[in-house]
């Protein structure tokens, strides 16, 4: 076991504890360790075999350590593929490895996994010497857990958020002092047909539910069409800007949730300036490990549980694929499963999957098939609401036929003719039959 401790140092001098042959622990949302990374990055041609796990995260820039010199210093293991690592995942130099977002704790606890160092990004210390990890609780409370070297960036940036991600400073191994601004990922005004999608979904939702809802322009749509709804809860795996003024203006008030009423729950944040200031001290707003978080039996506990996500495409039998584009790994599995099941199980909740029903380039995501090389993240046996701007349709408890046909009525118009005719194909009489 690593003891060796600097405490307040520089970025150059803490890096050093990392050794040849360690594995160590990103942390993500929008709270990458930047300076620690390039300081890390500096140390490229002393090191070999450091294994790096990444996860779900948004970048300023590709990372340090993903150059070819490196290809043999720094491994990067993904968990789930963020924009500052995946053109090195998709180029064969760094792998990922397929998980729940919610089972990565546990792969550490119980030593799957080894952590040696954790490189983190925390708060401006409280009166009484502790810093939160601030919008990412997620991963980072069991890695913080479980490594012997714990290395910070004390950021003047970064809210102070309640909950698990706390640590005292005298736990730290090392910590530099930095101003360093978090990624912003602002709001995005949803477009026309975004708010198709999210007037559907609205309709579907009752007062009193508890909602998960991602990030992007229909997650905002389905936000901005709540607001004459009563009593809403939140309890999500990430906090975004477009609940802020449902919860400004008493729409959510976590009044019904059984699990931590009263309070806003979230496992990371990403968002403008204006939701970090937010969330500073604001005791109303808890940010908790993603093993609880994301567990499909504490979700359930919660009234009328709506997870609210997206995918990339889907075929006639209701397979979400939500991290691939045929065999090109883009993103992860994250949450979307553990909430989808964990909505099955609440009392009276429901699981959307919403998305365009086509590709910036004019392709049908609604397809015979999931695309050769494409994952299923969601698998048809738990598939509920299908949602694109031409309507929403229930395939729970629908025969493979009935599934085809209800989401060939919400695929873009001109694709409908040829997903008829593989339709008919693959299911012969029993689909042809459907009036």
């Amino acid at each position: 076991m690593k003891l060796n401790r600097l405490n307040k140092t520089t970025a150059e001098e803490a890096v050093k504890l990392i050794e040849s042959g360690d594995h160590v622990y990103i942390q993500g949302s929008t709270s990458i360790p930047e300076v620690l990374l390039d300081a890390l990055a500096k140390r490229g041609d002393e090191l070999k075999d450091v294994t790096l796990y990444s996860g779900f995260a948004v970048g300023k820039k590709e990372a340090p350590y993903c150059q070819e010199k490196f290809k043999d210093t720094f491994l990067v293991d993904s968990f789930f593929v963020s924009n500052s690592v995946r053109k090195w995942i998709a180029e064969g130099y760094g792998a990922t490895t397929p998980c729940f977002l919610g089972e990565v704790p546990g792969l550490m606890r119980d030593g799957t996994w080894r952590v040696d160092v954790a490189l983190i990004n925390c708060s401006l210390p409280d009166k009484d010497g502790y810093v939160s990890f601030g919008v990412s609780a997620d991963v980072a409370t069991a890695a913080v857990e479980c490594a012997d070297v714990v290395i910070a960036q004390i950021n003047s940036q970064m809210p102070f958020s309640y909950g698990d991600p706390v640590i005292h400073l005298s736990q730290l191994s090392a910590y530099v002092e930095v101003d360093d601004p978090l990624v912003e990922v602002p709001t995005v005004a949803p477009t026309e047909k975004e708010i198709k999608i999210g007037n559907f979904i609205a309709s579907e939702i009752p007062d009193g539910a508890t909602l998960q809802i991602g990030v992007g322009g229909i997650p905002n749509a389905v936000l901005r069409a709540l607001k004459d709804h009563k009593h809403l809860g939140l309890h999500t795996e990430a906090m975004t800007d477009g609940v802020l003024p449902l919860i400004q203006d008493g729409i959510i008030d976590n009044s019904l949730k059984t699990v931590m009423p009263g309070k806003s729950v979230a496992s990371l944040a990403l968002g403008s300036r204006k939701l970090y200031d937010y969330m500073n001290y604001n005791k109303d707003m808890v940010f908790k490990d993603v093993a609880w978080t994301n567990n499909p039996y504490v979700i359930a506990q919660n009234p009328s549980v709506m997870a609210i996500n997206s995918c990339l495409e889907v075929d006639l039998t209701g397979q979400i694929c939500a991290d691939s584009i045929g065999n090109m790994i883009y993103s992860g599995v994250g949450g979307q499963h553990d909430f989808v099941y964990g909505a099955s199980l609440s009392q009276g909740g429901k699981s959307f999957l919403a998305f365009l029903s086509t590709t910036s380039k004019g392709k049908t995501k609604i397809k015979p098939s999931i695309t050769q090389g494409g994952g299923v993240v969601t698998t048809r046996f738990q598939a509920n609401y299908i949602v694109t701007e031409h309507g929403i349709v229930n395939l729970r408890g629908q025969s493979l036929p009935k599934r085809a046909k209800l989401l060939i009525s919400i695929a873009a118009p001109e694709f409908r003719e040829e997903l008829e005719k593989a339709a008919a194909e693959r299911f012969g009489y029993s689909f042809l039959r459907l009036k």
